[in-house]
């Protein structure tokens, strides 16, 4: 269980930095996002290593954390930055969330 909750914790920190990467490109650069970025970054791999060293197995893991971030990551661009999201694109992330659960059921427990 400890071993989910520092997954839960990598891939919030990866969204984080993922997110205030948008600030760091542009015209409007600001240096202090660099900031966030590289301690975000930094904190969501300790994080996932905590969370392998507690019992995630490392597919299973890596899976869920690139999958939840790509698809927190889709609908904050969506909502905060006006990017496009469309149905197809939906249906991707759709797609790889069920890919990662299929990963999960048919991981031996």
């Amino acid at each position: 269980m400890a071993g989910y909750l520092f997954l839960a914790l990598a891939i919030v920190t990866e969204v984080i930095a993922t997110t205030f990467l948008k600030f760091t490109s542009g015209e409007n650069a600001r240096w202090w996002a660099y900031l966030v970025v590289a301690v975000g970054y930094i904190a969501s791999f300790v994080a996932l290593a905590q969370a392998l060293g507690r019992g995630v197995p490392l597919g299973i893991g890596y899976a869920i954390w690139a999958a939840v971030g790509v698809a927190l990551i889709a609908l904050i661009s969506w909502v905060f930055f006006r990017e496009s999201l469309t149905w197809v694109q939906v249906i991707g992330i759709a797609l790889v969330i069920a890919g990662v659960g299929l990963l999960e059921l048919g991981g031996k427990h």
